[in-house]
């Protein structure tokens, strides 16, 4: 990369780089997209994509009603309700 392409990169960036970095700069964003050409050079066709990489799995617990409904005792003592919603005062104009 050049330098006029590392101030366009900064000034996107909002990042301050001076001027006795650019090469230093410049040379870590070669082989970073040195890295992306390699990765992008496998070959991943009949490669099954993960959605962990150490295959890890999650559990789940069953999704099933676990509590009875008390919509309406809480209901009961709110200030305000309409049609099983809470209301609540207006804060934002």
């Amino acid at each position: 990369m050049e330098a006029n392409e590392i101030a366009k990169l900064a000034q996107l960036a909002r990042i301050n780089i001076e001027a006795d970095m650019v090469d230093e700069v410049a040379e870590s964003i070669g082989s970073i997209l040195n890295l992306v050409d390699q990765l992008q050079a496998v070959d991943t066709r009949g490669v099954e994509p993960m959605s962990h990489p150490m295959d890890a799995v999650q559990r789940l617990r069953a999704d099933v009603v676990s509590e009875k409904n008390q919509r309406d005792e809480l209901q009961a003592i709110a200030p305000a309700t309409d049609k099983g919603l809470f209301l609540v005062p207006k804060v934002i104009d």
